[in-house]
């Protein structure tokens, strides 16, 4: 091989090793904690039709809104509420551009709440009443001031009238996530969690569930915004395209979320 030849050689290598970079560069996702078993399927199906590679990011919803606010470079928010991605939209930090409404976040879902406990707790079944028992001592949830099913629970307690009772027996936990491994662990006795964490197979074989009405506390709409400094913005739209596409509403209400 002459010189010359080589030197194209190495040219090529090297320019398909810089767009292979380029185009491995994931899309990166900032998901609430309710995500965290439902999204990984839906990622690796996106990844296989269209190439894409995402990333997902899972915590509670005021801690992933506080990092895009510091400039975390995230590209799409996938909140579990309406009130922290519009937030990011009224700071224009973030946007649903391509939407009919630009301004305000796409609902791509809506949460449940529910009570989880162990089989082998020796706790009653959940339900209403457990929350009155005496055989309760520790109660987890989410943060109220940081996860949207905090607030959720909260509201849920306050509208039963039993929020000042049960006070002093609640153990908060930093997110959704955490609350359900609270309970699941033993740490506390029953939690109020989300159902997506309810149905995964360890907590559906090791505990049972209760869904709380939805009337005793406001609608758990999960909302989604593209971060406004994203460079991946035709990616997203395509996540979101497929996120919103029937078959995969209908995986998430397999999963524990109502479709949009």
């Amino acid at each position: 091989m002459t010189r010359t030849a080589r030197i194209a050689l190495i040219f090529i290598v090297g320019m398909v090793a810089w767009f292979s970079g380029v185009a491995q560069t994931p899309l990166r996702v900032a998901a609430a904690a309710d995500l965290e078993p439902v999204l990984p399927p839906i990622l690796a199906a996106f990844q296989q039709a269209t190439g894409i590679h995402a990333e997902a990011t899972y915590q509670a919803s005021a801690m992933l809104t506080t990092q895009i606010e510091n400039g975390a470079p995230f590209d799409l928010f996938l909140s579990a509420d309406l009130s922290y991605p519009q937030r990011l939209i009224d700071a224009g930090l973030a946007d649903a551009a391509g939407t009919a409404d630009s301004s305000t976040p796409i609902t791509y879902a809506k949460g449940t709440l529910v009570l989880w406990a162990r089989k082998d707790g020796g706790l009653p079944q959940p339900s209403l009443d457990l929350l009155r028992s005496p055989a309760l001592k520790r109660l987890a949830i989410a943060n109220a001031d940081r996860a949207p099913y905090g607030r959720a629970a909260v509201a849920s307690l306050k509208s039963l009238g039993l929020y000042d009772a049960l006070q002093s027996k609640l153990i908060t936990a930093e997110n959704i996530a955490q609350a359900a491994q609270f309970a699941d662990s033993g740490n506390a006795d029953a939690g109020l969690i989300s159902l997506t964490s309810a149905l995964t197979p360890r907590m559906s074989s090791t505990g049972s569930y209760f869904v709380i009405p939805h009337d005793l506390y406001p609608p758990i709409e999960q909302g989604a915004v593209i971060v406004s400094k994203t460079a991946q913005r035709e990616a997203v739209h395509k996540f979101l395209d497929y996120l919103l596409s029937p078959a995969v509403q209908t995986q998430l209400a397999k999963s524990g979320l109502t479709p949009k």
